[in-house]
């Protein structure tokens, strides 16, 4: 897997993520998804960071 499908994967997480977030209705599920949330967003920071790094013209 390179660099770039790695970024492209955790962005389509974060997504499918984000989108059960606004969906769920349960105070305890909504917690737990942003959560969940904020550690993918997280991942995928490190993730870009590995790209420019690999290649600077990236962003």
């Amino acid at each position: 897997m390179t660099i770039h499908s790695h970024v492209r994967q955790e962005q389509v997480r974060l997504a499918r993520y984000r989108d059960l977030e606004r969906e769920v209705t349960d105070p305890l599920a909504r917690c737990l998804l942003q959560m969940i949330v904020e550690e993918l967003e997280a991942d995928l920071e490190k993730a870009r960071r590995c790209v420019q790094q690999a290649s600077p013209a990236f962003g």
